[in-house]
């Protein structure tokens, strides 16, 4: 083994330059490493304890919520003329009789952080998807992104739309083709925004890209071709000097590309098959694994250049136990994955590679599509199932609650003051303490 490591907000080498700590405009949270820096929510809950408000949520999808101030943005796919509650749970993967798929309302919600009062819905585009999906997959599966002046849903085939937070359709592309993925699994990619760019990852068994376009107008800034089959990574971009780069996972390759032109400055092998989990990084070093039909899992450092194998731009990698759909938690000097899709849970030494523990199983954790979370000290691990985990935040593995909310949960929670937007099978939750009485 050798060595890799992990974030503290406060040198904010990452993500997104012009993104506020305190709000949660992308899946992965404001430093693009599943950490929540302001965020301080409880670490208990139940359908009884701790529910501020819960929605439901028509039609089927598991892109993550993003939050902005008092904002909460969903994405949904709902079956055309079925939006209404009687909708919920309706396979999106279903195909009407005769083997033809069924018409689909593509739909981004907005609510109320107070009370998840509906403000506005709009239907992006009502399409027919051209190919079906994996049974747990739907077909509004990328998480919607926002810089506070427009929010961005993007639906992969049917296409990428910018609305003002008011709900104004800014602009749309719909120009991108239509994806084949592997075995029909479906779409899920995110975009990421950076700077004045919002970039829209394409990798699947066609022409595969990377796209940055205008954040403003859509129109495309760079179009790199990237030798890739399909990949559900989301790009992480990440301050190297006085570069920003934006890495990719990738079947063949990880790979970090300069966001100014999009031209390669890295690449190193050893990835496995169909990778879903998105890189995280800070302080110079980014952490890319994938364990689906293989495990590799390793620490690059971001001024290297040309084929890292084999050289120190690798600081360390393992080939064990390594995240597929789950994506790693960089959380100070500690690196938290999930094995696979399963419960087992390990955290490791950013910088070195070492161990501080491996979990066979967590109570209540048994398989994983949403990514863990640190916030407060807590590190918050989420089953299919819908049952939540917390844990220490520490080198030593300790649970400090685990909490069900009664439905299957595979999105990403948002973090955001004292509150967690929980995106579930069938609605969206707040959850939050109630404000004690301070006399």
């Amino acid at each position: 083994m050798v060595g890799k490591m992990l974030i503290a907000f406060a040198m904010a080498g990452a993500m997104v330059s012009n993104v506020d700590a305190d709000q949660w405009g992308h899946w992965r949270g404001p430093t693009g490493n599943g950490t929540a820096p302001s965020a301080s929510p409880p670490t208990t809950w139940s359908p009884d304890e701790n529910v501020k408000w819960k929605v439901e949520i028509p039609g089927r999808g598991s892109g993550s919520p993003v939050v902005w101030e008092e904002r909460v943005f969903v994405v949904t796919a709902v079956p055309s003329g079925l939006d209404s509650p009687s909708s919920l749970g309706v396979r999106s993967s279903q195909r009407r009789s005769g083997g033809s798929m069924q018409p689909f309302a593509f739909t981004l919600l907005c609510f109320h952080r107070e009370n998840g009062e509906l403000l506005w819905k709009q239907v992006a585009t009502e399409a027919t998807p051209h190919d079906s999906t994996h049974p747990t997959n739907g077909f509004a599966s990328a998480s919607p992104c926002t810089d506070g002046e427009l929010v961005y849903a993007h639906f992969g085939s049917q296409g990428l739309f910018a609305f003002t937070l008011d709900g104004a359709l800014k602009w749309k592309r719909q120009d991108f083709g239509k994806m084949q993925t592997r075995n029909s699994f479906g779409e899920g990619s995110s975009p990421t925004l950076a700077d004045d760019k919002i970039l829209v990852p394409w990798d699947h068994e066609g022409g595969s890209f990377l796209y940055a376009l205008d954040k403003q107008s859509g129109e495309t800034i760079w179009k790199t071709p990237r030798d890739e089959p399909s990949c559900w990574a989301t790009p992480l971009v990440i301050q190297q000097g006085a570069v920003q780069q934006v890495v990719m996972n990738g079947q063949n390759y990880a790979r970090g590309y300069d966001l100014e032109t999009g031209k390669e400055l890295w690449r190193c092998g050893g990835q496995t098959e169909r990778p879903v989990a998105s890189a995280v990084g800070d302080d110079g070093v980014v952490y890319v694994g994938s364990g689906f039909r293989g495990s590799f899992l390793a620490a690059f450092r971001l001024d290297g250049r040309g084929d890292l194998a084999e050289t120190d731009a690798v600081i360390w990698s393992i080939e064990r136990d390594t995240p597929d759909i789950a994506s790693p938690l960089l959380s100070g000097e500690r690196l938290y994955f999930h094995k696979g899709k399963s419960g087992m849970l390990s955290c490791f030494d950013a910088a070195t590679g070492e161990p501080h523990f491996t979990v066979t199983r967590v109570p209540g954790v048994n398989r994983t599509y949403a990514s863990p979370v640190a916030a407060s000290g807590f590190v918050f691990l989420t089953d299919r199932g819908g049952t939540t985990t917390v844990i220490r935040d520490a080198n030593e593995f300790e649970v400090v609650a685990t909490n069900s909310l009664g439905e299957g949960v595979d999105a990403t929670p948002a973090f955001v003051g004292e509150q967690i937007l929980i995106r579930g099978e069938k609605h969206l939750f707040c959850i939050e303490a109630p404000q004690q009485d301070s006399e």
